[in-house]
């Protein structure tokens, strides 16, 4: 390898080795991270691709690395062994998920070791490593790798609330790089899903398996579509099954509304929407997505808890503050980041914006409220201790097939309850609970 690669690649490598330290360490989360990582700049663009990919299929895969790194060390590292042991596990991600040339991670990996503070130990990474390439692989494989890679508190909560076989579905769907669903502004999807290359999704989303730098797809820039997952999609499509397809001029509020697909959706819908973030830069990102796709929408910097609206809406958007677990296909953070009582802390949150959004329906109106939790306890119970308390609301139940969610997803509630091993055989979607509420006439 020549010196100017060879550094090129431990550079990168360098990179990873931080960000996964902020996350794990630190318990920073990986988008923060890195867009906090001012040395990212200094990298090639498919340097940056590979120190994201090398972190993320590390956070992926961690749990089963860790069972293949344990059985080739003789005793466990010392606790305080940070650089060490995540120079050993950025270098399994790469022989068993990424599939690097093996000379290339063994050598980085050592020459990482010595330069943060782990000398000592880089004769114990370079044979680790080296066994790995030898043994490790056919381990890797045999592994269980979905309960691996769960939490022991995520795989109960799941197993309680599904079942076991669909909790182990939800955990191998989070195996993989997720593919990247794009909404449409206008009808043609047909004409942008030929143009990308892309599958069309029931309701008219796109799909594309491999996607690249998102702003030179062709569409981008005459602001024709927005990266959205099709789960995320659903929310805002069953509040405008709820208005019978006439959203035109309709006043519709979008409370905690950042970084905005939900409030695009709307707007291109001819809704009047005011959207509600209590961050500003959020909000800013709100702004931008909608100047590039030519959309408009009033927005407003305010905690939605507090806020309240100069007239009562036709309709009420939440999508509210969670856990996010419906979303590690996407983040696979979030499982190494959240404990067992996430869900317990956010509940008054959502709680208290759950009756500021009822307050905002006029009467007749609807509420939609969701969050991207597979949590059953930041879903139902929400709803249920919503209406224990309320008087004048009423479930309104979705019907399968209306807004185009999978059947499966129909709850007996008549609730929305995605799962991300739902349209498997198109790639799976995120986690998602959403239910509708009409406000007495």
């Amino acid at each position: 390898m020549p010196d100017h690669t060879a550094r090129q690649g431990l550079e990168a490598r360098a990179a990873a080795l931080a960000l996964l330290g902020r996350v794990l360490q630190d318990g920073v989360a990986l988008d923060e991270a890195l867009a906090a990582d001012r040395g990212l700049d200094r990298l090639s663009v498919r340097d940056r691709a590979f120190a994201r990919a090398l972190v993320a299929a590390t956070l992926r895969r961690l749990g089963q690395i860790d069972a293949v790194l344990a059985g080739f060390i003789d005793r466990p590292l010392p606790e305080k062994a940070h650089a060490a042991r995540a120079v050993l596990r950025l270098g399994a991600a790469q022989l068993f998920v990424l599939e690097a040339p093996p000379h290339a991670v063994v050598d980085t990996a050592v020459r990482l070791a010595e330069a943060n503070g782990a000398e000592r130990m880089k004769g114990l990474v370079n044979a680790v490593l080296r066994r790995c390439d030898r043994e490790g692989r056919a381990a890797f494989a045999a592994a269980d790798a979905a309960r691996l890679n769960t939490p022991d508190w995520l795989w109960r909560s799941w197993q309680d609330a599904y079942g076991e076989d669909a909790c182990r579905r939800i955990a191998a769907a989070h195996l993989d790089e997720p593919p990247l669903d794009l909404s449409v502004k206008t009808d043609d999807a047909a004409r942008w899903a030929a143009a990308l290359g892309a599958e069309i999704l029931p309701g008219g989303m796109l799909r594309l398996r491999r996607a690249g730098m998102i702003a030179s797809l062709p569409g981008f820039e005459e602001g024709a579509w927005w990266v959205q997952d099709a789960a995320a999609a659903l929310p805002a499509r069953v509040l405008l099954s709820s208005l019978g397809g006439r959203a035109e001029g309709r006043a519709v509020i979008d409370l905690c509304a950042a970084p905005g697909g939900k409030t695009a959706q709307l707007a291109a819908a001819g809704a009047r929407v005011v959207a509600v973030d209590r961050s500003e830069a959020r909000l800013a990102t709100l702004r931008r997505n909608l100047d590039r796709l030519k959309l408009t929408a009033e927005t407003v910097t305010a905690d939605a808890a507090a806020w309240r609206s100069p007239a009562p809406a036709e309709a009420v958007l939440l999508d509210a503050p969670c856990t996010a677990t419906g979303t590690i296909r996407r983040h696979p953070d979030i499982p190494w980041l959240k404990g067992a009582g996430s869900a317990a802390s956010v509940a008054a949150t959502q709680d208290a914006l759950l009756r500021a959004a009822a307050a905002m329906v006029k009467p007749g109106g609807v509420l939609v409220y969701s969050v991207c939790s597979l949590q059953p306890e930041e879903g139902a119970a929400r709803i249920d201790a919503l209406l224990a308390g309320l008087d004048g609301f009423a479930r309104e139940a979705i019907a399968a097939g209306e807004a185009g969610a999978p059947e499966e997803a129909v709850t007996e509630a008549g609730d929305l309850r995605t799962l991300p091993c739902h349209m498997a055989a198109q790639g799976g979607m995120d986690g998602f609970y959403i239910a509708r509420l009409r406000r007495a006439a």
